[in-house]
């Protein structure tokens, strides 16, 4: 049987939709089945699957393991749990692929999928070819089975494996996303005292949005921080795959800040590695990464596609200014916010011991959070074509990685169309509030030029 995806689902570096209209259970059956028979095509026999705790999940899920198996191929279902658990799985299974039912930090009425193939990101042309599989009804067919596998105590003593840190007092934000389970036991095990927020799995997200680059979705970590005297905070995103931080005072420490922290005993023990962060980083961070000998390297936003530069250049550690941290050093490569937050712990430790006096050393750089301005996904890119277009015909400096980032005398400002959402994304950077300001104008002016009305939307 032949089947068709909603034109918008099948994205860059993963698959994603509003359930019931723009994804449904056929289309995770068919994903199943295109994935299923790569799988067998490519000489493998076994697929680890998990899920998030969004409550249509399950239904994905299911649908999902039957056009596995389906194919021929034998699935082992993770369950609930983090996506960097099953990324983890694939490894300790040595299954051949891994598929997590997520929807990440999406809006609740979203969901979907990411895909690991032979322990590589599965992005790109590879999810383009799932689409015409499935328009063609090219799929292989068989009888696999399915079985469950408990792996969660597994994982939480991987994240462990040779780590002894000093006693803390840390807060943990889950935000009802499928962190909370794991985070219960990790800090069980860990000295010091530690305050959990919110880690009862709920795909309604009574609390706040799992999102912790959006700074008001860390107030309720701010409190605990203030009320019982922490000395850091960290939060994490729905799927358990981004890690967000606030310091001692209650100021958000930054993706790229966080990489700029983390890459230090990195290159202690790698020196001149390479540490690739992505285009919305701070011009402080890729200055500090070089001041630590490092060698710093500019690339696209996406979690597949630094995955597949990590491999590309055998960088140890990348990070995104959404939280994605990537370590290659002493783990396997992937987005994994709790390890990452483990690293943190280790890192502040061997660095001090003051998250807060690391921020409060970092140069002064006046920037705005990532900004969403609305674009339709037929708009997004062709609007990022006319200002570059326009840049070029003034002369003007830009860096093309990923989008548009201008570079002026005081600063810069980045344009990109981003590929999980109907949207826009920029950021503006500058060496003082006048500068930001006439930055941010400009960037503006860009999007009306192109017919968007400049005005910042949710995430």
């Amino acid at each position: 049987m032949t089947h068709s995806f909603h034109p918008t689902a099948l994205r860059e570096y993963d698959i994603r939709g509003i359930v019931g209209d723009t994804l449904t259970p056929d289309d995770a059956r068919a994903i199943g089945q295109g994935f299923g028979t790569l799988i067998r095509r490519a000489g493998g026999h076994s697929v680890a699957v998990g899920r998030d705790g969004r409550t249509t999940s399950p239904a994905l899920e299911a649908a999902l393991v039957d056009g596995l198996t389906s194919t021929g191929v034998d699935v082992v279902r993770v369950g609930l749990g983090p996506t960097p658990m099953l990324y983890y799985a694939v490894h300790a299974l040595g299954a051949d692929g891994g598929i997590m039912v997520t929807g990440s930090h999406n809006p609740p009425d979203w969901n979907g999928f990411k895909m690991m193939l032979a322990g590589r990101p599965f992005f790109g042309a590879d999810i383009r070819t799932l689409g015409t599989m499935a328009a063609a009804g090219d799929f292989e067919s068989g009888q696999g089975s399915a079985r469950d596998e408990d792996i969660m105590d597994r994982y939480v003593d991987r994240l462990l494996k040779d780590f002894t840190p000093p006693p803390f007092t840390i807060a943990w934000d889950c935000g009802n996303g499928v962190a909370g389970p794991v985070v219960e036991r990790l800090v069980k095990r860990l000295p010091g005292t530690h305050h959990l927020l919110f880690t009862e799995v709920d795909g309604s997200f009574p609390n706040h949005h799992p999102d912790p680059t959006d700074e008001r979705n860390l107030e309720d970590l701010k409190r605990t921080v203030r009320d019982h005297a922490c000395d850091f905070g960290v939060a994490f995103d729905g799927d358990g795959d981004r890690l967000g931080a606030i310091d001692g005072e209650g100021r958000v420490v930054w993706g790229d800040q966080l990489l700029a922290i983390l890459a230090e005993p990195v290159l202690e023990a790698l020196p001149g590695s390479i540490i690739i962060a992505d285009v919305k980083a701070s011009q402080a961070l890729f200055d500090r990464i070089a001041e630590l000998g490092g060698q710093p390297m500019m690339w696209k936003t996406g979690h597949s596609l630094i995955k597949a530069q990590m491999k590309a250049t055998g960088s140890p550690l990348a990070g995104e200014m959404s939280g994605h941290i990537f370590f290659g050093h002493d783990w396997y490569g992937f987005d994994d916010g709790l390890y990452a937050a483990i690293r943190l712990i280790g890192a502040v430790a061997a660095l001090g011991g003051s998250l807060t006096a690391l921020k409060s050393a970092m140069p002064v750089m006046v920037n705005t959070p990532e900004l969403r301005f609305q674009a339709s996904e037929t708009r997004k890119f062709a609007v990022v074509e006319e200002v570059l277009a326009a840049l070029k015909a003034e002369g003007a400096t830009v860096n093309e990685t990923d989008g548009a980032r201008v570079i002026r005398p005081d600063g810069w400002w980045l344009l990109r169309a981003s590929n999980t959402q109907d949207a826009l994304v920029a950021r503006v950077e500058a060496c003082d509030e006048s500068a930001l300001a006439r930055l941010r104008a400009e960037l503006e002016a860009a999007l009306v030029r192109s017919g968007i009305a400049p005005t910042v939307t949710g995430h």
